[in-house]
């Protein structure tokens, strides 16, 4: 069942705000757009929707946009310890399958990727395509983010420990977001405001707030095996990818579980949070990289 709702939180105008109710769960979406092809936008961490809130005018001038807080996160319902990327990647099959807008084009970024993998492996029929920005995979080199003796980040351990991130981070949100998380990797400045903090602060401190995160990276941890087995057989979709301070890393990913080209777009001078700090550059990526896909299903179409 999908329900229009009032914003709990932040929003901007011409957004529309819904939940529905899909594989045992709650998901809070927004959507924008009447006409065009459709995108769904899956955030990454310290993140929700709201990610995309600059992004989403830009996108929904020409196509219909939906963006989603993954269960756990934002104004979702709360993830239990059973939460796992494949669990999300259901979330979202059964998300996109109760819009009867598919399949989509799938944009993701950050820890978003074990569930944008396993959508695009699992139910091709969803995916037109895959836009990946600053995201990696394990197996691919993203475990190596965890490894703090090579530069890797401590809150990798911390989420994945059980009962840490509850016990260390609670009541600490706004701080840790705005006097870390964000200044640490954002390259733009002026691009996270306060009220941007605030508006993921308050997500993460609801009861529960930190579980989606948890399962996630947890996942992280010990799917690498699995999608090393999984790119035997390589995802048969067009894929984007956009870096900013991670530069190619993305595609470097994608080069390794896609078959056909990689189309790559490297922002420099932007950070991690690509559609905070830079969504007009963002928007045009995708933008072309869409329009080029259009017309080659356009010409395929119109072969006599």
């Amino acid at each position: 069942m999908r329900t229009t709702v009032a914003p709990a939180g932040a929003t901007v105008p011409g957004l529309e705000h819904h939940t529905a109710d899909v594989n045992g769960t709650t998901l809070h979406y927004v959507s924008s757009g009447t006409s065009g092809s459709p995108i769904l936008l899956v955030h990454g961490f310290p993140e929700s929707w709201w990610a995309f809130h600059r992004l989403i005018p830009l996108l929904a001038a020409q196509h219909r946009v939906f963006a989603v807080d993954l269960r756990g996160f934002g104004d979702s319902a709360a993830a239990d310890d059973a939460f796992t990327s494949a669990v999300a990647a259901d979330d979202l099959h059964a998300l996109v399958a109760g819009l009867g807008a598919g399949p989509v084009h799938v944009a993701g970024q950050d820890i978003a990727g074990g569930t944008l993998y396993r959508l695009a492996a699992e139910h091709p029929e969803d995916v037109r395509s895959i836009i990946a920005t600053e995201m990696g995979l394990a197996g691919f080199g993203l475990e190596g983010f965890a490894d703090i003796t090579r530069g890797g980040s401590w809150h990798i351990g911390v989420l994945a420990a059980p009962g840490i991130a509850t016990m260390l981070l609670s009541g600490r949100e706004r701080e840790l977001l705005g006097s870390w998380a964000f200044p640490a990797m954002t390259a733009v400045p002026g691009s996270v405001t306060d009220a941007d903090v605030e508006e993921f602060a308050r997500t993460y401190a609801r009861d529960g707030g930190w579980n989606g995160a948890v399962g996630l990276y947890r996942s992280m941890l010990a799917e690498g095996e699995e999608f090393l087995d999984r790119a035997s057989t390589p995802l048969a979709v067009p894929a984007l990818a956009i870096g900013g301070s991670g530069g190619t890393f993305t595609f470097d990913t994608l080069a390794q579980v896609v078959q056909g080209p990689v189309r790559s777009v490297v922002l420099d001078g932007v950070g991690h949070h690509v559609a905070l700090e830079a969504p007009e550059r963002m928007a045009g990526a995708i933008t072309s990289f869409l329009d080029g896909q259009e017309q080659a299903s356009s010409s395929i179409t119109s072969v006599p």
